[in-house]
This record gives C-alpha cells, structure tokens and sequence, in this order.
C-alpha cells in the first residue's frame, strides 16, 4: 500500500527536517532512491518524536550504500562506522549543539544458515528489505526522494496494526530465525501499551518452549536485556515476559 502524506517534512522537528535535506541532496547526486524506515516511520505515524534516524538506500551495491554514507557523514561533520559485509553504517555526529545519530543501511535481504545466527545478506529492494523485518509496525518506509516524497510504503499493513494496537510478525519463522524477537515483541508491547497478536502469541510460546532462546550467542541476549533496561518501565516488561511464558 503507498500513501502519500502531506509536506512530510513540514511535520518533522526543524532540526531533523534539515537534516533529511541533507540526505536528499546527496540521495539525488549519488542517483539513489532513500526512505526513512523502521522506528523512526512508526513513531512519527504515532505522533512520538525520534531522534534517532533511519535510512534505507535502494543501491543495488553495498559499495554504492558506503558512498553515500561515507558522503553523509563528511557532509554532517561526523563519522561513520561501517559494518563491512551487511551494507550498513552507523553515522555519529553534532547538528546544532545535539549529539545524533543515524543509521544508514542498503536494501538488503537475508538468509539464515541456521536458527538463532546471524543472516547472510545481499542487496535487494525495498520491499524485500521490509519483509526482512520483525513486526508489521517496523516494515514501513517513507519516499524521501523527490519524486515520491512523503509516500508511505506499507506493504504489511504496519499502519493498520498501529491503529489496532498490535504486535504482529510477517512470517511463521520469525522468531525461529531470530529469537531475540520474543524479547523485542515484549518490549514493544509494554512501551507502546500495545497487545501482542494471537497467532504471534502462540508462535512466541512455540519458540520459547523449543529452547529457541537458549541458542542465542550470550552477546545478542546482552545487547536486548540493556535495551530493556533502558525502557520507562523496565520491570513490567520483565514482568510481562514472565507472564506470557508462565507454564512453559
């Protein structure tokens, strides 16, 4: 589904408005279609400001994707840390006395080797690097390009959940592939006050009463439980985890 919204831009804080200009003057030099996607889509269509952004660039070339971030973050006075091999980037840097951040990745796709590792990746298009994703609510993407800005690219029906509250994953093996996400379903659940949807639930369940959890390098569960600590409410989502695993 692609809606277009009114001046996209006009909506954003100034200081990341600009910002956004900044990497749609260098999108239209490299010749690269960009969207903001992820996180940051989500909360703006919830009326929650963030500060952290997210871009996909459809490169066709991790090469391309590291030139544009390269560019980027000389533009900005910043740096870039590369994650050579998964097209992505993160760029560290001070835009009006505010320490920002902004992570810039290439439409990838990926394929899992075995459950609970990391993916193999390679470049693919937007819709492909959508499907990729976790939940619906973090499979959208907005058009920052010229000719399509402010057009939302909702192929899931992420925006239809939003409104509904819900906690939904794309694909039968989400959490299988990767079960940090029983983790990151909870949190969001909690943080949003959203209800994690039934066939979700039960896959959670499935994936957590397979020991999919214990599969996972003690790095990557480290990384989610200081995320969660850093929720408002860190406890209830511990709780809440408890809850919904209780009897397994």
């Amino acid at each position: 589904m692609r809606d277009r919204m009114k001046d996209f831009l006009e909506q954003l804080p100034s200081l990341i408005a600009r910002v956004l200009e900044v990497c749609i003057q260098i999108g239209e030099e490299e010749n690269l279609s960009i969207f903001t996607v992820g996180g940051f889509v989500r909360d703006f269509l919830l009326g929650i400001r963030n500060w952290d952004i997210d871009l996909v660039v459809e490169s066709g070339d991790f090469k391309r994707g590291y030139r544009f971030a390269q560019r980027l973050a000389e533009r900005l006075k910043g740096r870039a840390k590369f994650h050579l091999g998964f097209g992505t980037a993160v760029i560290l840097f001070k835009y009006r006395n505010r320490e920002m951040r902004m992570d810039v990745a290439s439409a990838r796709k990926e394929r899992y080797k075995k459950p609970g590792v990391l993916p193999q990746v390679s470049p693919a298009t937007l819709e492909e690097d959508l499907r990729r994703r976790d939940f619906s609510i973090n499979a959208m993407a907005i058009a920052l390009s010229k000719q399509e800005r402010g057009r939302l690219i909702d192929p899931f029906s992420g925006k239809k959940d939003l409104r509904a509250k819900r906690i939904r994953v794309l694909h039968n093996l989400s959490f299988v592939e990767d079960p940090t996400r029983i983790l990151r379903a909870v949190r969001f659940a909690v943080r949003y006050d959203f209800h994690i949807e039934r066939k979700t639930k039960r896959l959670l369940r499935e994936a957590v009463r397979e020991g999919r959890l214990a599969g996972l390098k003690s790095k990557r569960i480290q990384k989610e439980i200081e995320l969660i600590l850093k929720e408002k409410a860190p406890m209830k989502v511990f709780s809440a985890l408890l809850h919904l695993t209780a009897g397994i």
